[in-house]
This record gives structure tokens, C-alpha cells and sequence, in this order.
């Protein structure tokens, strides 16, 4: 029962650094600020589901603190935050440290982030601010600058499928290593999408897959299935251009990762031409208007190398 009533994205959320997946840089780092009990302020961010706030929560169960959780993306105004954050940091604590998880911190209005800055200041003596965002670049600049600023990076796929499968083991449903494989294509990098998929599609002891599930019909599980396919340049051009304007893709940037990530399963001999390819039309994607063109102009030259 206990299977039906909880959420495994929490139930296996990682307690400590052994059980964290990837990121083994920034782990050193963290193991550094448990060892010493001396956390800085942190700007930890990176993209949806990839571990920022496992990290942060590991920190905070990790050292001798008080601590407290805000949602920024629930509790955005400025007096709500402020007033919080005064109450908390402002009182008689247990401990002699005490942080503030501040979760999506990019959601606070820019009157939020001033008056943040300043409480930053305020109570540094004895508070810590870890803050979690998508797009760092819409922090302000005072509060970047007073923040150890670590970018979260998307474990491989190959761990994110080993983390799939441990769960899964240890929930004693089975499963088709091919199935693991497929549910990893179609929510990479949000880790904590593909648990949750794992979960939803698990039944009586068995992972079942349904092929109707939006996770399967990511755009970028196609894209990947049109060019491994053995289809002529022209058609594959046409069903991938079909395929963006039927999900209404509007940010590039996940689909040029996985085009990276899985050069080897559609590249062949072409891979070094195609990094350079890859590489070229990221680049342009942060520098153009219409990103959808470059992205196709991207595709032609990829088709091109491969076929």
C-alpha cells in the first residue's frame, strides 16, 4: 500500500551526497561546507528537474542549522517574503546557523529581489540564503553577486536510468531494460519527470508501458526516431519541420542538447562534423530572432553529415 500512497520522486528523494546523481564537481564543493559547517550564500541553477533543491534540502539536513522552505513560485510578493523572512531570520533560534531555502527564486518580482538583497545583508551574521532558479539570468546582479553561484548540470542519461532502475527494484517491480530506456529518452534531462512516469505506468508489480503517454510522445523522442530512420533528406525534413509546429516548440536549447547526447546513435562517422554543426547552431540560437529557421538551417547540415 505504502507504493500507492506516496510520491517516489520524495520517497527516493537523496538524503546525502552519496545517494546525489551527478554534478560530482559541485558535491566536492558542498562536501567542503558539511565538513566545515561554513555555507555561503548559494545561487544554485540549472534546468527544471535536474537536483537543485535535493541539494539544497541535503545541505540543510546536513549541518547544524534551523531552516526555512519558500516556493517562491507560490510566494512571489514582496511583503509576503519580507515578512517571512524577518520573522524567521530575526528570532531566537535553536541553532547558532539558520537558512533559507528560497526555491525558484527566479519567479520574485525585481521589488522582491531588492528587498531580499537587503535581508541578505541584514542578517548575514547568522543566516544563509540558498536560492534555486531555472534562469539565473533573471536574478539581479546584487544578488548574484553575493551568492556562490554553481550551475546544476543534468546527470547523463546512463545514471538517470541506473537511478530509474533502483527504484524500481526496490519497489519490486520488474521491468524491460528497454522500457527504462524509453521513459529516459522522453523526459530527459527533468529527472523528476521520468520517476514520476516510472511510477505512473507501474501496475501490480510490473512496468507497463503505455504508448499513448505524453512522455513518450515528446517531440524529442521523434526528432531522435526520424534521424536514426532511413528515410531520404527531403522527407525527414519534412516530418521533423511538421513535428516542431505540431508541439509548438518555442525554446531550442533541450533539443540541441540531445542531439549532442546521443550523437552516436544517429551520426555514424559523421559525429566530429556534426559537434561542430551542433555547435555552431547553439550558438546562433542565443544570437537570432527566429530560432525555429536556425534550428531547421541546423537540421540540414546535420542531415547532410549523416546521410
Amino acid at each position: 500500500m505504502e507504493r500507492l500512497n506516496s510520491l517516489w520522486v520524495e520517497k527516493y528523494r537523496p538524503q546525502n551526497l552519496d545517494t546525489y546523481v551527478g554534478n560530482d564537481f559541485i558535491k566536492d564543493k558542498v562536501k567542503v561546507y558539511l565538513e566545515t559547517g561554513d555555507v555561503p550564500h548559494l545561487l544554485l541553477h540549472g534546468q527544471a528537474g535536474t537536483g537543485k533543491t535535493t541539494l539544497a534540502k541535503i545541505i540543510t539536513n546536513n549541518v547544524d542549522c534551523d531552516m526555512m522552505y519558500i516556493n517562491a513560485s507560490d510566494e512571489n510578493n514582496v511583503d509576503n517574503v519580507r515578512n517571512k523572512i524577518k520573522s524567521f531570520a530575526g528570532s531566537v533560534g535553536f541553532k547558532d546557523l539558520k537558512i533559507i531555502i528560497l526555491d525558484e527564486a527566479d519567479f520574485l518580482t525585481p521589488n522582491a529581489q531588492a528587498a531580499l538583497r537587503n535581508l541578505m545583508e541584514t542578517y548575514s551574521k547568522h543566516s544563509r540564503f540558498i536560492l534555486t532558479c531555472n534562469y539565473v539570468e533573471r536574478i539581479i546582479d546584487p544578488i548574484q553577486s553575493r551568492c556562490q553561484s554553481f550551475q546544476v548540470i543534468p546527470p547523463d542519461r546512463k545514471e538517470v536510468a541506473v537511478h530509474l532502475s533502483k527504484i524500481l527494484d526496490q519497489e519490486n517491480i520488474s521491468y524491460d531494460v528497454k522500457d527504462i530506456g524509453l521513459l529516459v529518452n522522453g523526459g530527459y534531462p527533468d529527472i523528476r519527470r521520468v520517476i514520476n512516469a516510472g511510477q505512473r505506468q507501474s501496475s501490480n508489480g510490473k512496468l507497463i508501458i503505455d504508448t499513448q503517454s505524453s512522455i513518450l510522445n515528446d517531440y524529442k523522442v521523434k526528432l531522435l526516431e526520424i534521424l536514426k530512420s532511413s528515410k531520404d533528406k527531403k522527407t525527414s525534413f519534412t516530418e521533423i519541420r511538421q513535428l516542431l509546429a505540431d508541439s509548438k516548440v518555442k525554446d531550442y536549447s533541450d533539443a540541441f542538447r540531445l542531439l549532442y547526447d546521443n550523437l552516436d546513435e544517429y551520426a555514424g562517422d559523421s559525429k566530429a562534423v556534426s559537434i561542430i554543426t551542433l555547435a555552431d547552431g547553439q550558438f546562433q540560437d542565443s544570437q537570432v530572432v527566429d530560432k525555429e529557421i536556425n534550428f531547421m538551417s541546423t537540421i540540414i547540415k546535420l542531415l547532410g553529415n549523416i546521410k
